[in-house]
Parts: C-alpha cells; sequence; structure tokens
C-alpha cells in the first residue's frame, strides 16, 4: 500500500515544475470534463480561447483522444472555432485541436486536415443512418407507456439526444435522465431499452455483411464482460449511470488510439513511422499485454517521451449481487497504459484525474477535505475519498488530482504552455 501514499495529490506544483525542465514530454489528454466542463446538451459546451492558444503553444507535446468527434455541428472543431474572435483564425493560425477523436478512427492536425484511417465507404455508409434510425426508435418509444411522453416535448428532446457524430453516432439520454431523475425505475427502464436498441444495429449490421465492424461503447460504464463487452451502468443512488450509447467502429478504443498517436509522434520527430504510415486501430490488437509487447518491440527508447494521461472518466464499483469489483470507466484503459508503458520505458509517466462532479451531469466526486487530511496524516488511506472512481486493489494508480474540475486544469495548462514557450524562445534565441 506504500506505493499508493505518494499519489492522489492534490497539488499540481511539483507537476508542474518537473515538466517545465523536461526535455521530452507529451500529454494525451481527453476533452469533455477536461478541458471544459460536462453539459447534458453537448451543442452547449465552451471551451475558453486561452486554452486553445495554449494548445498551440504546446504543439508537439500534446495530443487529444476523445470518444467524441473533431467534426460535425457537435464536434469540437465547432466549439475552437466559436471561441476565437474570428474562427478563420482556427484554420489560418492551427489552432484546432490535433490527435484523435472517435476513439481512435478519426485523426486531425492542428489545421483540421482529418482523416479516418482504417474504415471502409461501406461502414461509413451504414454509420451515416444510424442517426435516422435513432431518432425514429427514441421517437416511437417515449410516446409509449411508461413513458407516455406527448408533443411536442418528445421532438426536443429527441434533438437533444441523438447525436449524428460522422462515425460515432451516438444516443446521449442526459437530458432524459433529468426528465425522469425523480422516478428512476423508468429511467433504467430506458436504459435497458436504449442497449436493445444499440444491440439491434449490431444485428443489421451483421445482416449487411458488417458483422463485427462494430461495437457499443457505454459511458460511463461497470467495465467489461467475459466477451470483453463493456457492461451498461445503470442508475443507482442518484447517479445517472450510462448516459452515453455510442455505436463505434471495431478498434476504436483509446488505449488502441494511444498507440497510433505515438506512432504519430515519432513520425514528427524522426520522418518515420515505427509502427507503418498505414498503422490504425483497426489493424491492432486490443489487450494490453499485447499492446504493450508491440510498443517495446517498435518504438526507440531513446525517443519515448514522458508522458502524461489526463482523464476524468473512471468507475468502480461492486457487480450487483455480488462482492466482485467491477472498474470501468472510458479513460481507464489509455491511462492504465501510460501507466505500464512508465514501466517498461523506465519514464516518469503521470495520470492526472480531473473530478468533473461539479458538472451538469451526475458522477461520484472526491472528498477533497479527506484527501487534505493526508497531508498531516500520511497513514491515512485514500480510498473513501475516492469511491465509486477508484479503490484499494485497484492497479490503476492516479498521481495528480485536479479537484477544482476543468477550470483549474485549464490553469495548470495555460501555466505549462507559458513556460515551454519561453523556453522555446530562449533556446532559439542561444542558437
Amino acid at each position: 500500500m506504500a506505493d499508493y501514499q505518494t499519489g492522489y495529490s492534490l497539488d499540481s506544483t511539483e507537476l508542474l515544475n518537473s515538466l517545465a525542465a523536461t526535455e521530452r514530454f507529451l500529454i494525451v489528454q481527453d476533452l469533455d470534463g477536461v478541458c471544459m466542463g460536462l453539459v447534458r446538451d453537448p451543442l452547449t459546451r465552451v471551451i475558453e480561447r486561452r486554452y486553445v492558444a495554449a494548445a498551440a503553444r504546446l504543439a508537439g507535446r500534446f495530443y487529444v483522444l476523445t470518444n467524441g468527434e473533431h467534426i460535425g455541428r457537435r464536434g469540437v472543431n465547432n466549439i475552437v472555432e466559436n471561441a476565437l474572435a474570428d474562427p478563420a483564425h482556427a484554420r489560418e493560425q492551427g489552432l484546432y485541436l490535433p490527435g484523435l477523436a472517435a476513439g481512435g478512427v478519426q485523426l486531425q492536425d492542428r489545421y483540421a486536415q482529418v482523416s479516418h484511417p482504417g474504415v471502409s465507404e461501406t461502414e461509413l455508409q451504414f454509420l451515416q443512418q444510424v442517426p435516422a434510425k435513432a431518432e425514429a426508435f427514441l421517437q416511437a418509444l417515449l410516446a409509449t407507456a411508461p413513458y407516455a411522453i406527448e408533443e411536442p416535448l418528445i421532438s426536443t428532446l429527441v434533438a437533444s439526444a441523438v447525436l449524428d457524430n460522422r462515425v460515432s453516432p451516438t444516443l446521449n439520454i442526459n437530458v432524459l435522465y433529468q426528465y425522469f431523475k425523480a422516478q428512476p425505475d423508468i429511467y433504467c427502464h430506458l436504459q435497458q431499452k436504449v442497449a436493445a436498441f444499440m444491440a439491434d444495429l449490431h444485428k443489421q449490421a451483421a445482416e449487411q455483411g458488417l458483422e463485427g465492424s462494430f461495437f457499443t461503447h457505454y459511458a460511463p460504464n461497470a467495465g467489461r464482460d467475459a466477451q470483453g463487452n463493456e457492461r451498461l451502468r445503470l442508475a443507482v443512488d442518484g447517479m445517472a449511470g450510462t448516459t452515453d450509447f455510442q455505436f463505434m467502429l471495431s478498434g476504436a478504443i483509446k488505449e488502441v488510439g494511444l498507440l497510433v498517436l505515438l506512432n504519430y509522434y515519432y513520425f514528427e520527430q524522426t520522418g518515420e513511422y515505427p509502427l507503418g504510415a498505414d498503422f490504425n486501430p483497426r489493424l491492432a490488437p486490443h489487450g494490453q499485454a499485447e499492446l504493450l509487447k508491440l510498443a517495446g518491440d517498435t518504438f526507440d527508447p531513446q525517443l519515448m517521451p514522458r508522458i502524461v494521461g489526463v482523464g476524468d472518466t473512471l468507475s468502480s464499483s461492486l457487480l450487483p449481487g455480488s462482492s466482485e469489483v467491477v472498474r470501468g470507466g472510458s479513460d481507464r484503459g489509455f491511462l492504465q497504459l501510460i501507466q505500464a508503458l512508465g514501466e517498461l520505458f523506465e519514464r516518469d509517466n503521470k495520470l492526472v484525474y480531473i473530478d468533473s462532479s461539479a458538472g451538469e451531469v451526475r458522477r461520484p466526486g472526491i472528498d477533497t477535505a479527506l484527501l487534505q487530511r493526508r497531508k498531516t496524516e500520511p497513514a491515512l488511506e485514500p480510498w473513501a475519498a475516492l469511491a465509486g472512481i477508484t479503490d484499494a486493489t485497484d492497479p490503476l494508480r492516479l498521481d495528480v488530482i485536479f479537484s477544482g474540475g476543468h477550470q483549474q486544469y485549464v490553469e495548470f495548462f495555460c501555466e505549462l504552455a507559458g513556460r515551454m514557450s519561453n523556453l522555446d524562445h530562449a533556446l532559439a534565441a542561444k542558437s
């Protein structure tokens, strides 16, 4: 247990100072809840202009890794453009957020050059049909018992819930959780109906020759079952459970995306792709052991950066009716791989957790007061402060926690970018 006492820190100063003194580092960061608040309707998301500017100053040291998308009316690119005085500046000055979206199958550089490596035209055509099917399903469902909602409210709710993402069409039922939160049994029934709808989409895909092309990502989830499928997390104790049901391409999982980003990082450093120019999540293994071996066999240890993984979606709970602990969360896989890469390549990688519980989406939060007590009571274990997020036997170790949410992290990020910009200018002047 002693190893854990060095982590779960609420003080990010040491991390800031050490990164500013690190020659080669890479921040790999989620988006929603990390650099902008969690909201019920993705169309209302806002990102700070100074954060966008800071990301540009950290070019080459920063990538995003998100299950959202870059493009489309609900994509992050629109949010970036809205944050600027002139939207045209985003493309002219390279202010878009580089990295992977849709779990790893939508690659973008700073200038919004977007590609979907490994995705077939047939798959894209099937995905294009999903939002209309989701709208029809939800429209019909909400008019029946036990929901019995009337128009025009149904259409308003459906418009908020169905996300017409290009390669990860999603049913986001946050707005329906708010509507039914005083009737948890009805909301849980709705969750199960949406899960059944997603299962039917897989059946339709298989009938069209696309069996195995897709999977359902539940966010948040209750880990994976014996077959490797994510478990639905039903609402309990005032928590919404699974609110995002994403129909995603197979291989579009963040831990695989991390290797795609490292392949791209090495190319930017050397002009060569260690894993090949065509490497993509559809070609990669999915197990952490296999991913770790691939990295160890391929990446030059001398060029491996110190990696800082930043996320806000982790879960830990008991399987209903059992003493078995199940762990999930869409950020768990890539954070755990970053931790393992640090051990393999002997890098001081760090895992950063952002407490996004103050947003519009209900999820477990940090007991800040209890963690603060650990400064004067080092023997005090942190688990009670992290209930629902992690536990005493969790192999994932969180190093730094931003209890102040995305606002606190943005301050940190902007300060780091400023320091690195000054350092780069000083080095350029010497040369």
